[in-house]
């Protein structure tokens, strides 16, 4: 918690924040504080939420930060039922709600802005379903789904091009790149065309050019579909050799199995996937729908205040009282025939209970299966394309383990043998040198005592007949001590032998003792577990049926309160609607000619009858229309053909005035060559 507040107070230090807290100040601030804390911070994510909470209800407040808290995607932790009390303490501006809320909007911020900016324009406006039936509502809904498409590109491929690292300006400097390089290029084949006309058979040899140009691509191309070739050869490869091992295990097995034990694998098979089609997986699916149903009803209330907690309290507390009033009622009521049956109800709960149990771990463990199926399948495909040869099969490659860990302990026992060998042989040929050299030299100053002497060679006499009776004097020893050492040695294993025969009876005798108490005690535990489970099945069954009770009973209560809100609201419509009655027939039974033309009925009649007039009158009109509509279309007609007329008489005007200009030209031009 400290790290986390710690990495709280940091980035509000932080730009666009700089709020300059410590430690201490952060924990100090009050909830309206922090709920205005939050506030900003919502704000810096999606500007819509830069408000002061003072110039809003607290109610407005919570519901705008609940909104964009679901908008991105924040799970607060806990259950179903702390999710009203983290409604409730953001409310209230409780520490232990608002801190993680500001260390995980503080933690992914670029994030989150990113989010609030999608989802006001991906968040789907639902239309209900009696107004998608209108033509254009839906025609626009289309629209509107459409265009939510078309945005979803183009922000895909916005952040494609921002993750790409382009940007205009290198592309423009790319751009204009290639264009210098396209026209240095074109000058130089302006140079080259310029060159090659001069020479003789240029367009045969340019002709020739460019089937070698067309030759290479080709060689290029079939070089690239021989190695794609050579590629998917290998793979066909790899695929027949897992397909022969797939072959040669499926023999094994087959091999090793007879009919019957297939089908009786088989029928385990049918037998479990029935028990998890039929028993659990509708069972986890209701359970799923459930609390789906219970989730929605949370979302779907308002914001719960304390007063609102207290009387579900009440509620709680007398549904309690009833609960136990009833359980009470049963217990007096209860008869000694449902003792027996709830044995074997008992029983029969525990083994569903057990048989739930080994599904799921049956499921596990072929889940596990499988998956070490498919590992050892990629590493044997992997093994075979490095070694190019065939895969072990598990009994195989146990046996090889086998001999290598053997080979291997053998190989580091006789090393360590080694080694010793060595250094021991190291020390002895070092001794054996010094003691050689000390002989020599003891010797050498023995013979030259000798010389002086006269008695040259005696000492060697004298070594060789020591040695000779201390080799005879030890072997008689040897031979004496091995006798003294095998005649102690039986007396011992006789005196050990006895003494531990007398030391062991007594112990033996408590050990049968203790066997037999071992045994009663474990009959007696047998016993008592049968009870205990016994028990723990009744008690599972009330409880379970208790918790039934309770839903139908909390079902029942809330049924009856939307009747009871449905009730008033119809009763509330009724007075209305006849208070508006009453008042009606007040009014047109006034006497009071004012008071009788603010009457509905009043006021519908004169509109009814100034409808009626303008009916008439219109009616007349249509008739003089009618009367008059051939002579004023005749009319219209006489007054077209006189416009067209007209127009006939200025086009020949027009064209009359246009000759005479032209001749007048040609007569002035005429005097003109008269006077040359």
């Amino acid at each position: 918690m400290g790290d986390q507040i710690q990495f709280i107070v940091e980035k509000l230090n932080q730009e666009p924040f700089r709020k300059n807290y410590n430690l201490i100040s952060f924990d100090s601030l009050e909830p309206l504080q922090l709920l205005q804390l939050l506030s900003d911070v919502l704000g810096e994510i999606d500007p819509k939420h830069a408000v002061d909470i003072r110039e809003e209800l607290p109610e407005q407040t919570a519901k705008r930060m609940l909104n964009l808290l679901g908008i991105l995607k924040y799970k607060p932790p806990g259950t179903v039922s702390d999710l009203s009390a983290f409604r409730q303490g953001l409310v209230t501006g409780s520490k232990a709600v608002i801190h993680p809320v500001l260390h995980w909007l503080l933690q992914r911020t670029n994030e989150l802005r990113t989010r609030a900016y999608l989802a006001r324009f991906l968040v789907k406006l639902e239309v209900p379903a009696e107004f998608l039936q209108d033509d254009t509502v839906a025609d626009f809904n289309k629209q509107y789904e459409e265009l939510m498409e078309a945005f979803k590109n183009l922000h895909k491929e916005h952040e494609q091009l921002k993750i790409s690292g382009l940007s205009t300006a290198e592309i423009r400097r790319d751009i204009s790149a290639m264009e210098e390089e396209k026209d240095q290029l074109a000058k130089r084949v302006e140079r080259l065309k310029k060159r090659v006309e001069t020479v003789q058979n240029h367009q045969r040899m340019l002709e020739i050019a460019r089937q070698l140009r067309l030759e290479k691509e080709r060689e290029e191309s079939l070089a690239q579909q021989k190695q794609e070739q050579k590629s998917q050869l290998f793979h066909a490869e790899e695929r027949l050799q897992r397909a022969q091992v797939q072959l040669k295990e499926m023999q094994h097995v087959v091999a090793d199995s007879k009919p019957e034990s297939l089908m009786k694998k088989l029928e385990e098979e049918i037998n479990f996937n029935s028990y998890l089609v039929t028993e659990k997986i509708p069972g986890e699916m209701e359970s799923k729908k459930t609390s789906v149903h219970y989730l929605e009803k949370v979302v779907a209330e308002p914001a719960m205040t304390q007063a609102d907690l207290t009387a579900l309290e009440s509620e709680l507390d007398e549904v309690n009282a009833q609960m136990n009033q009833l359980i009470e009622k049963r217990m007096i009521t209860y008869e000694p025939t449902d003792s027996k049956f709830s044995m074997y109800r008992q029983q029969a709960s525990i083994i569903s209970r057990k048989k739930e149990a080994k599904a799921e771990e049956l499921q596990a463990a072929k889940e596990e299966m499988s998956s070490l199926e498919r590992q050892r399948e990629q590493k044997s495909s992997q093994a075979h394309g490095l070694e190019g040869s065939e895969v072990l099969t598990e009994d195989e490659f146990k046996q090889y383990v086998s001999k290598l860990r053997s080979k291997n302990t053998f190989y580091k026992k006789k090393r360590l043998e080694i080694a010793e060998i060595t250094a021991e042989y190291g020390i002895l040929q070092r001794t054996e040198e010094l003691l050689r050299q000390r002989h020599e030299a003891v010797q050498q100053q023995l013979q030259a005592i000798e010389e002086k002497k006269g008695i040259s060679g005696y000492s060697y006499t004298q070594e060789e007949l020591e040695r000779v009776s201390a080799v005879k004097s030890e072997m008689d020893e040897v031979k004496g001590q091995t006798l003294d050492n095998m005649s102690e040695m039986v007396k011992k294993l006789n005196a050990m032998v006895t003494e531990k025969k007398a030391s062991l009876a007594p112990v033996i005798k408590e050990l049968r003792q203790l066997r037999q108490n071992c045994q009663e005690l474990t009959e007696e535990r047998d016993e008592k577990k049968i009870q205990y489970d016994s028990c723990v099945a009744g008690l599972e069954t009330n409880r379970s049926a208790l918790e039934q009770e309770v839903k139908g009973l909390l079902e029942e209560c809330a049924q009856e309160e939307s009747n009871y809100r449905y009730i008033n609201c119809m009763k509330r419509n009724l007075e209305i609607q006849l208070q508006r009655a009453k008042d009606e027939m007040k009014a047109y039974m006034s006497p009071d000619p004012q008071e009788r033309r603010r009457a509905v009925r009043e006021q519908y009649s004169r509109i009814i009858l100034e409808q009626e007039n303008l009916g008439k009158k219109l009616r007349e009109k249509q008739k003089v229309v009618r009367e008059s509509h051939g002579s004023n279309m005749k009319q219209m007609k006489m007054w077209q053909d006189f416009e067209r007329l007209m127009e006939c008489k200025r086009d020949c005007f027009l064209k009359q005035q246009n000759q005479a200009a032209i001749g007048q030209i040609i007569q002035e031009g005429g005097k003109d060559r008269l006077v040359l």
